[in-house]
């Protein structure tokens, strides 16, 4: 589960959105805070950017005032019950010494960055001061500090705090410039000693950049930072489990007695839950539901309490086992094409008996009189005999007495507002019956009559489950909710279900906004994110192009608007960026603007972009050598020819074997062999072709093969068979290669059999594009692999159907985490739609770009 999605949840019932639109939308819905409120000082420039208010002032033109790029900044940590009052100091600081400043400007927002998931590197920033250079840094830490002294805050983790209050020092960027990294990646940038752009690095711990000095009187507080030590501690630390914006969590070791134990941190005033208590007050109560639950065999003993620096500890005994949800991968009778009906039933009567260990846990615990608050797969504790449970991460537990709500639930099993008390965890309890065979229970956060559905399913695919086991869910999840039969067409209905997927996606899109066109994942709302291939309008317009819907010329509009010019910091590649933007405006026949967008491309160090298809050279390449074919221009051939010299180079070299190598289409070697192969059915040179070849064979290094015979990308702790960054993507490319047949075809051939057994397993976690069941089903649609008949690919589009939801009556898909819907192409219903195109439609056409079909032995019917 990733955490940042949560925040991003919390604005719109249907689509994943910025926490700032709540304040934007109404004052008066979500208050600002007093500071906020006052009129723009005249002289100075006030605007809303993000979830800042930044007030600059202006020089006699109306200009803004100048000022250095780059440099100390200062930061100003606070808390709900004080962040107006020093809002309101430094406003009266700041405005007539003409010192650019910042501030977050409503509680609620300041409640998101110093919430339990919120980012390490961002939280505790309420204000953010510029100072001209070390001499008013000096100044203002003095004057400012003894204003603000006794106000207390969180503790900036990026920052160095100066004496105890709620000042924190770090340098790095004032303006927005920005620098392709080491790793190929556009991020925010600072000159270094000698003028050159380098990464601003905003690592979660303080670092001074090598060719800055620490001012001389920052040298004691730096020394005082460095003074708390774990030394002392009777624990060894050995490893760290697990970390959040509230502190870390780590496996230790007693040194006294030699017993395993969970040392779990506490930060103050950071990682907020919903009723406002920070770390510190949940520590306090996982000590006191621990304490009262204790003995009973089913939670960890305490064994110490203790405060180091300003942070607070639990101690606890250390369970052996494992949480459940890591069961899914091995266990799990689905994650294959044809399941064993044997296995089936196995894991039917465990996953059964497995519920009614863990109903027999939240009874012991009921017992004591304490409600756990936040039952879910991960934290509950499989003991080594697999059968056994023990219930963890008691931070959120209350006592039955008070008859509370949920204020920190994982999406999947977070009780609707009319549970309480012992409620809560009976709704979480049914939540787990469904989630056990099929973990997809996110889904209820947008629509709970989706359980009913959910049960169907379950009750087709493991036919051993008892009726009144999922009767009795569904009835659980439902209590109180209207459970309309589906309004919305099957997937495979087409092509009625192209046009209400079309449909979907305009009743979505919000032209009125600039920072996307079309709801769809949270990378959207990184710098020019909404204007991507992958998750921004270009992905969305490029899919209705393919699968033949009419023209969203307003669509088209404003995309050309908002490259008119692009927003600074906006990426350069072919999925997360410009390049991709480009070629869609090209395909749509805007060829001059796709050419502009080309040359400022160009006038970028590009050639220092990182290698792979999603924002690297491969896309950029496929980009350039399409636009040259279709325009005859000269350059962008040569161009292109670059590309292709440099990524052969590249492969020539032996991988780093420090780094973590990524595989996959979108980010492994696979997409840079796309655009060799591509190259070289250009140009015939076979350099070329043998390139493409070390790519895929890169990547087949970083494969394993199951027991089940399918092929995934081996990630260390999970293995992947996804088309964006997994097995299926890789598998595209090997039809490719394949097709330019040479005496080398044995290992490609053995890979794309274990690919197909990756694209065509029972169960998949999520439907999108890249991360999903839809991008099997594109796999399907185009590959020449033998046995990828037509009754595979209805078996996954039939699959896709489960999670199929409705938007304004129309045929919709939920995005990555499946928290919200999504209408973009990487995540959402965009690229479903595309999928279906290829699989339903015109196969021609409904492609993704650069990867049009094979020619097959034998043209399959549609399949249904």
């Amino acid at each position: 589960m990733d955490k940042r999605y949560e925040v991003y949840a919390l604005t719109d019932g249907h689509f994943y959105d910025t926490p700032d639109r709540l304040s934007l939308a109404g004052q008066e819905a979500v208050p600002l805070f007093e500071a906020a409120r006052r009129p723009v000082p005249e002289g100075w420039d006030a605007a809303r950017i993000g979830d800042w208010l930044t007030l600059t002032p202006l020089g006699p033109d109306g200009a803004p005032a100048p000022g250095p790029a780059q440099g100390w900044k200062i930061h100003a940590s606070a808390t709900r019950a004080n962040a107006d009052r020093i809002a309101e100091i430094v406003w009266d600081y700041c405005v007539p010494r003409r010192i650019p400043f910042k501030f977050v400007p409503g509680p609620h927002l300041l409640h998101l960055r110093n919430a339990k998931y919120a980012a390490r590197d961002s939280s505790g920033k309420f204000v953010t001061l510029y100072p001209a250079d070390e001499e008013r840094l000096h100044l203002v830490l003095r004057e400012l500090g003894d204003l603000l002294k006794g106000f207390e805050g969180p503790y900036i983790l990026t920052d160095l705090r100066w004496h105890d209050g709620p000042l924190y020092v770090r340098y790095g960027a004032f303006a927005r410039t920005f620098v392709v990294d080491e790793r190929g990646s556009l991020v925010p940038a600072v000159r270094d000693g000698a003028g050159r752009l380098v990464p601003d690095r905003r690592a979660p711990s303080f670092q001074v950049p090598e060719w800055v000095t620490l001012p001389e009187f920052l040298q004691p507080h730096l020394a005082a930072r460095n003074t708390t030590t774990v030394g002392d501690l009777p624990y060894r630390i050995e490893k760290a489990l697990h970390f959040s914006n509230g502190g870390g969590v780590y496996a230790g070791t007693d040194t006294r007695d030699g017993r395993k134990v969970v040392l779990k941190e506490g930060r103050p005033h950071a990682g907020l839950a919903s009723d406002g208590a920070d770390a510190v007050a949940r520590l306090e109560r996982e000590k006191y539901a621990l304490e009262r639950t204790a003995g009973t065999g089913v939670v960890p003993e305490v064994r110490d309490w203790f405060t180091l620096g300003d942070h607070r500890f639990l101690v606890m005994d250390f369970l052996e086992g494992r949480p459940l949800n890591s069961f899914f991968a091995e266990r799990h009778p689905l994650l294959t094409p044809d399941p064993d009906p044997q296995a089936v039933a196995d894991y039917t009567a465990w996953a059964v008996r497995i519920h009614g260990a863990v109903e027999r846990a939240v009874a012991a615990v009921h017992a004591r009189g304490i409600v756990f608050n936040d039952l879910h797969v991960f934290n509950i504790m499989v003991a080594p005999d697999a059968e056994s449970v023990s219930l963890l991460d008691f931070e959120a537990a209350a006592p039955v007495s008070e008859q509370g709500r949920q204020v920190v639930a994982h999406p999947g099993f977070f009780a609707p507002p009319d549970r309480t008390g012992t409620d809560v965890d009976r709704y979480a309890l049914a939540c787990l019956r469904l989630a056990l065979f099929l973990p997809v229970t996110t889904l209820f956060v947008v629509d709970r009559g989706k359980a009913a559905h959910l049960a169907e399913v379950i009750a087709h695919q493991f036919p051993d489950v008892p009726q009144e086991f999922l009767d009795e869910a569904v009835a659980e999840i439902t209590r109180g909710t209207p459970v309309p039969a589906p309004s919305f067409v099957a997937p495979g209905d087409w092509p009625f279900s192209r046009d209400s997927m079309v449909k979907a996606i305009l009743a979505s899109a919000t032209p009125d906004r600039d920072d996307r066109l079309f709801p769809g994942d949270i990378t959207q709302f990184s710098d020019g994110g909404g204007l991507g291939l992958a998750h921004g309008a270009a992905g969305v317009l490029y899919a209705l192009d393919a699968v033949g819907a009419e023209r969203y010329e307003e669509g088209e509009r404003w995309l050309l608007a908002h490259t008119a010019p692009p927003p600074i910091g906006t990426p350069l590649g072919l999925y997360d960026g410009l390049t991709g933007v480009a070629h869609v405006l090209d395909r749509l026949g805007h060829r001059q603007r796709a050419l502009d967008l080309v040359e400022t491309i160009l006038a970028e160090r590009w050639q220092k972009l990182s290698s792979d298809l999603h924002g690297g050279l491969a896309g950029l390449g496929l980009a350039l050598g399409d636009l040259a074919d279709r325009t005859g221009e000269k350059e962008l051939t040569e161009r292109a020819a670059e590309a292709a010299r440099i990524l052969v180079r590249r492969l020539a070299e032996p991988p780093a074997a420090t780094a973590r190598r990524q595989a996959g289409l979108l980010r492994g070697a696979s997409g840079p062999a796309l655009f060799l192969l591509r190259q070289y059915e250009r140009t015939g040179e076979h350099e070329l072709l043998e390139a493409a070849g070390t790519g895929l064979r890169r990547d087949l290094e970083c494969c394993v093969t199951h027991e089940r015979g399918s092929l995934e990308v081996d990630e260390g702790w999970r293995t992947m068979p996804y088309l964006g960054e997994g097995s299926v993507g890789l598998g595209m490319v090997l039809d490719d290669r394949l097709a330019h047949a040479t005496d080398d075809t044995g290992q490609f051939e053995r890979a794309r059999v274990g690919v197909l057994t990756a694209a065509t397993s029972r169960f998949y976690a999520q439907p999108g594009l890249f991360q999903g069941r839809a991008g099997m089903i594109l796999h399907l649609a185009r590959t020449t692999t033998p046995g990828a008949g037509d009754e595979r690919l209805a078996e996954q589009i039939a699959g896709l159907g489960w999670f199929a939801m409705s938007y304004q009556g129309q045929l919709a898909f939920p995005g990555h985490q499946m928290m919200r819907l999504s209408m973009d192409l990487g995540t959402g219903t965009a690229g479903c739609l595309l999928a279906l195109g290829a699989a339903l439609g015109d196969r021609e056409n409904a492609h993704l770009p650069f990867l049009p079909p094979l020619r097959r032995p034998t043209e399959r019917g549609s399949a249904t």
